[in-house]
C-alpha cells in the first residue's frame, strides 16, 4: 500500500526501501483484461499483498486493498475523444462490488453517518457512457473523503484541471489516482462497522504520452486543504515508494 512522504519519518523511509527491494511487484497479468489503462500496458509496481484484487471496468481499472477496503490506485486513459464523450447524467447509485469478498469490501452502511463523502477516485464526470457512469459508483472506486475537499478544491483544481488538460492533449493522457495513509493502513482512522480506512492524503498522477511528461497533485484529505501546485513525478515516487510508470522514462514536469 502507499504510505507517507519520507521527510515525515526516517523509519518509514527505511521500510519503503526494504519493501521495494524484497517484495514482488503486483503481477501484470492481474490486469490482462484491461492493459489499455496503463502506459505501455504496464501497471504500477506495487508490493504484492494477499488482499489485493485487480478489477477491470469499462473506463478504468482498480487495484483494491482488502485491508483498507479502498483502492490502492485507480487507473484511467483519457484523450480528447474520451473527454468529449464524457458528461453522462449522474446515477448516484452506489454499490458494493460483488467481485470482492464480503470481508474485504466497503458497504453503504460503512459510509452512513460517517461525516465523509464517498469520494470517487475515477471521477463520475470522466465517464463516457451510461454503463461506465454506473460502474464508477462502485464502492471499490471510493475512499472516505472530507466533503468540502471532495466537492471543492479536489473537484475544481484537480479533477477539472485534469479533464481540461486531456481535452487539449494531442494523444493519450494516463491518470492514476489513489490514497496515501499515515502512518500505515492499520493505524489510520476508520469509519463504519467494516472499518474502512480514511486516507491522510490523496494523489492524482497525470502522464502525457506524446510529451512524455508527468506530474502529480498531492493534497491532504481535510475540509480546509488549500489548492496546491503540482509536484514532480519523481517526488510522488519518493513520497509513496511506488513506481507508477514502469514502462516509460517520463520527464518530470512541475506544472501541466
Amino acid at each position: 500500500m502507499i504510505f507517507l512522504p519520507k521527510r515525515f519519518s526516517r523509519g518509514l523511509l527505511a521500510t519503503l526501501i526494504f519493501i521495494s527491494a524484497v517484495s514482488q511487484s503486483q503481477a501484470a497479468e492481474d490486469f490482462a483484461a484491461c492493459p489499455q489503462f496503463f502506459a505501455k500496458g504496464k501497471p504500477p509496481l506495487v508490493p504484492t499483498q494477499p488482499r489485493h484484487r485487480a478489477l477491470c471496468y469499462d473506463a478504468f481499472a482498480i487495484l483494491h486493498s482488502g485491508e483498507s477496503k479502498t483502492p490502492v490506485f485507480v487507473a484511467q486513459r483519457l484523450n480528447r475523444a474520451a473527454v468529449a464523450d464524457a458528461g453522462e447524467k449522474r446515477v448516484d447509485k452506489f454499490f458494493a462490488d460483488a467481485r470482492l469478498r464480503s470481508a474485504e469490501r466497503a458497504t453503504l452502511e460503512d459510509y452512513k453517518g460517517s461525516g465523509f463523502d464517498r469520494g470517487h477516485m475515477a471521477p463520475a464526470a470522466d465517464m463516457p457512457t451510461p454503463r461506465a457512469m454506473a460502474q464508477s459508483f462502485s464502492l471499490a472506486n471510493m475512499v472516505p473523503q472530507a466533503p468540502e475537499h471532495n466537492r471543492g478544491v479536489w473537484a475544481k483544481t484537480v479533477e477539472s484541471a485534469t479533464r481540461k488538460y486531456a481535452s487539449r492533449a494531442s494523444g493519450h493522457v494516463y491518470v492514476i489516482t489513489g490514497p496515501a495513509y499515515l502512518p500505515s493502513i492499520a493505524l489510520s482512522p476508520a469509519i463504519g462497522p467494516g472499518q474502512v480506512r480514511v486516507p491522510k492524503y490523496l494523489f492524482k498522477l497525470v502522464y502525457d504520452e506524446d510529451k512524455n511528461q508527468a506530474w502529480a497533485f498531492w493534497q491532504e484529505n481535510t475540509n480546509t486543504s488549500p489548492a496546491a501546485a503540482p509536484i514532480s513525478y519523481g517526488e510522488l515516487v519518493k513520497r509513496t515508494g511506488v513506481e507508477f510508470l514502469p514502462g516509460v522514462k517520463a520527464e518530470s514536469a512541475l506544472r501541466p
